[in-house]
């Protein structure tokens, strides 16, 4: 396996579908994202040898930091900026109310956080989403059903008031989500590990909690022998698909996108793919795709060539858009393979994610809409490697990517 993290080496600031570690890694990151869903079909079907945990990604807002600083042992929260060669984190509640960089919102949502996470006893530094703090939580009536309520982002989370995590969530100041730990002997130095085991921690009724591992409270995780045997077939083409890749063609074509920066980043094949995800159109035509990324590029480099005023700097960027084009065109027949080994590994994975949504979570999942509310699958869920404890998403990126853009957000409210 090879280290599927992004952004700060060995820190959980991105995370990446798993079709896209062809894009990142070449090869070495397809045979990867080829053996995650093996391994999760295996566990689905009740494989007792599968490697790999799952966690759900919950669509919480904004990522939290919390734990303490190994140089001097005291607490804090932050955001992300933790990591910075400079960190940047909040050791009291002045530094919260002093800070210029965090919203008056933000200023309100750290301190509650910074008051009760204090109280868990958390050692080393753990990382997860926000869901909820008082003024955050609602009731709603949805179908005639009464619900607490709360949208840290796209999604609506709602439960059953008189459910036992109804009352949890009725009675806590604060709701997080952990799904990573860190330890190091300085905060640059700390490396991730996904998942967090928060049974040592202090519990307490102003704060709810919970690790994001898979839960199938309903007992109907297992793949029926059809569904198994309808991933192990795209499986089946994403392998012969794989064989046909031409290695040595695959990594220069990587070169060549990595060298697209600043704001020719645009042109890249990831970009392209996801201008076909916002508009809702699945890969059924690995061929025909691929063919449109030549269109891509050049209306990418024609828009970014009218943006300059001098006739010698568009004469610069047209003869670079020349280049490039001449080199895609001539990778084309690698890059349909590398098209159909996303479109059949996303297949699979499709029939992986469908039978995890069909699985009652913790929480009831809706996005709010003009219309009012409408039922949603969660965000998706994240794989992890027991062994290597690398990680990848698996999301419904169409509807995920369909909810981002009709749904109304916390924020639009």
């Amino acid at each position: 396996m090879i280290n599927l993290l992004e952004g700060k080496e060995g820190k959980n600031l991105h995370l990446e579908h798993i079709e896209d570690e062809i894009l990142n890694f070449g090869v070495p990151g397809g045979r990867a994202a080829i053996n995650f869903v093996r391994s999760l079909r295996d566990m689905l079907s009740g494989e007792a040898r599968s490697s790999v945990n799952m966690t759900v990604k919950w669509d919480g807002a904004p990522a939290i930091f919390a734990g303490e600083d190994p140089s001097d042992g005291k607490f804090f929260v932050a955001k992300k900026s933790v990591f910075n060669e400079k960190p940047l984190l909040y050791k009291s509640e002045k530094e919260i109310t002093d800070a210029s960089e965090l919203s008056g919102t933000l200023k309100s949502k750290f301190t509650t956080s910074f008051t009760e996470f204090s109280k868990l006893g958390i050692t080393g530094v753990l990382q997860g989403d926000l869901m909820f703090t008082s003024e955050d939580k609602g009731t709603e009536k949805i179908d005639g059903k009464s619900f607490i309520t709360f949208q840290p982002n796209t999604i609506v989370y709602a439960v059953d008031p008189t459910s036992d995590i109804g009352k949890s969530i009725n009675s806590a100041n604060v709701g997080v989500v952990w799904h990573t730990t860190y330890k190091g002997s300085t905060l640059q130095d700390m490396k991730a590990s996904f998942g967090a085991d928060i049974s040592g921690l202090t519990k307490s009724t102003s704060v709810w909690m919970d690790d994001a591992t898979y839960k199938d409270v309903s007992g109907k995780a297992t793949m029926t022998t059809k569904e198994t045997a309808e991933v192990t077939t795209h499986l089946s083409n994403c392998g012969k698909t794989f064989q046909r890749i031409n290695a040595p063609l695959l990594k220069k074509f990587l070169r060549l996108q990595d060298s697209l920066t600043g704001k020719l980043v645009g042109a890249s094949y990831k970009t392209y793919n996801n201008t076909k995800v916002r508009a809702g159109q699945n890969v059924t035509d690995p061929k025909g795709h691929a063919n449109g990324y030549i269109t891509h590029v050049e209306n990418h480099f024609q828009k970014e060539i009218e943006k300059l005023k001098t006739q010698k700097s568009k004469d610069v960027l047209e003869t670079k858009k020349t280049e490039y084009v001449r080199e895609f065109k001539k990778m084309l027949p690698n890059l349909q393979q590398v098209t159909a080994f996303q479109m059949h590994l996303v297949n699979a994975k499709m029939g992986i994610v469908k039978k995890l949504n069909s699985v009652k979570g913790l929480t009831d999942t809706f996005i709010k809409t003009s219309n009012g509310f409408k039922v949603v699958n969660p965000e998706g869920y994240v794989a992890i490697d027991r062994v290597s404890g690398d990680a990848v998403k698996l999301v419904d990126r169409m509807e995920f990517s369909f909810n981002n853009f009709t749904a109304i957000k916390a924020w639009d409210k």
